[in-house]
């Protein structure tokens, strides 16, 4: 056994220590602590055991990706290719496992309430353009949901390096987070952070200078600031830029960046949504300690074994800025006690940034490593387990 796979399955079953720990507590806290406000702790829903004739559909899925990127196919590919096909292995993914459930799975919302007003805002669109089938606008919202693939792909690339981007694809397209990518207005907002990253990330690389800088610089920001109107934790991404424009020595971009998020923010003021008042509104009646570590282990759960390889390495990539963003992004919302359940959804957007590191070598500038399959398998695994007893 190489030294590699040793490690991959150290991380491995410190990832299934860790799961099992965050279960446990789940268990004492549905025994002890007062009511969750949910039947499927450390998840909101319920749990429906089910298994049907499309049951299979999702391990067979898992099993082609990891076949592809076991015979190396993604490392020779041309980049455009991967990117497709990135995209095609995520849809068909999410599809497989929204289908568990049969066809409702891929129903999608016929409205939302609350606040920011992002969400109900594209639902009107959708349904201003004609589209009001539940099961069309699923349809429509679980193709959109998977460019996040794609687009965390692109960014891994420019960030951490081109093979590292190609050996990542079968983490991001089959990661556990995917249950929840379908028929989702959250994965669209993960769409949204991915394609601000992206687009730091090529304003800043060195390629880039005068105008062309500016207008990607501009464009993340423009980006970030229409995220915000979705969730109010994704501006914690904008930190991952920060230290990107900060580690790459292009400090100005932070100006222009910053300028461009502040465009979407202020007409929403203009047209009477303040998003300060909204943060500050969002408030659960849920216990915060509990929900807090709760939370942690939905994460766990959600991101899959890839978490353990990428926190371990973080510190040998030079994507770390994408981990550093997530990260304070998941610790503001717990430390500030808004992390009261639904997290699966709230931090959907933080997910891939935070396994990104999963493909980084063992230590600086060290030689390549495999792409971790094992993980990713384990990971998919995970996906079919939790999708067979979740309700949708």
């Amino acid at each position: 056994m190489t030294s590699e796979a040793r490690v991959t399955r150290w991380d491995l079953f410190v990832w299934l220590a860790l799961a099992a720990a965050g279960l446990a507590f789940t268990w004492l806290a549905v025994r002890f602590a007062s009511p969750l406000g949910t039947d499927a702790a450390p998840f909101l829903g319920t749990y429906r055991p089910k298994v049907g004739p499309s049951s299979p559909l999702a391990p067979a899925v898992a099993a082609t990706v990891l076949t592809v990127a076991a015979r190396g196919w993604w490392d020779r590919a041309a980049w455009p290719i991967v990117l497709l096909t990135g995209y095609l292995a995520g849809l068909m993914w999410t599809v497989a496992l929204a289908v568990v459930n049969g066809e409702r799975g891929l129903y999608g919302p016929a409205n939302h309430s609350g606040e920011p007003p992002g969400p109900a805002l594209v639902l009107r669109w959708i349904h201003r353009a004609g589209i009001t089938d539940p099961l069309a606008v699923g349809l429509l919202l679980t193709a959109v949901g998977a460019l996040l693939v794609p687009l965390v792909l692109a960014a891994a690339r420019n960030g951490c390096g081109d093979l590292e981007a190609r050996r990542y694809l079968p983490v991001v397209a089959l990661a556990p987070y995917a249950i929840w990518v379908a028929a989702s207005l959250d994965a669209l907002v993960a769409v949204l952070v991915a394609a601000m990253v992206a687009a730091g990330a090529w304003a800043s690389d060195h390629r880039r200078t005068g105008p062309k800088a500016g207008a990607g610089a501009i464009t993340a920001g423009l980006l970030l600031g229409v995220a915000a109107m979705f969730s109010f934790a994704v501006p914690w991404m904008g930190f991952s830029l920060v230290c990107l424009y900060f580690a790459r020595r292009r400090a100005a971009l932070n100006f222009l960046t910053g300028l461009g998020a502040l465009v979407p923010v202020g007409v929403a003021q203009l047209l009477g949504f303040r998003w300060v008042d909204g943060l500050l509104a969002a408030q659960r009646e849920r216990p915060v300690i509990w929900w807090g570590v709760i939370s942690l282990a939905v994460l766990l759960l959600a991101a899959g074994p890839a978490l353990v390889a990428s926190l371990r390495k973080m510190r040998n990539t030079p994507g770390w800025p994408f981990l550093v963003g997530a990260g304070a992004a998941v610790l503001s919302t717990v430390l500030a006690g808004l992390a009261r359940g639904g997290v699966e959804h709230a931090w959907l957007t933080f997910f891939p940034w935070l396994t990104v590191a999963a493909t980084a070598p063992e230590r600086q500038a060290g030689p390549p490593v495999p792409a971790p399959l094992l993980l990713a398998a384990a990971g998919a695994a995970t996906a079919v387990a939790l999708r067979a007893v979740l309700a949708p």
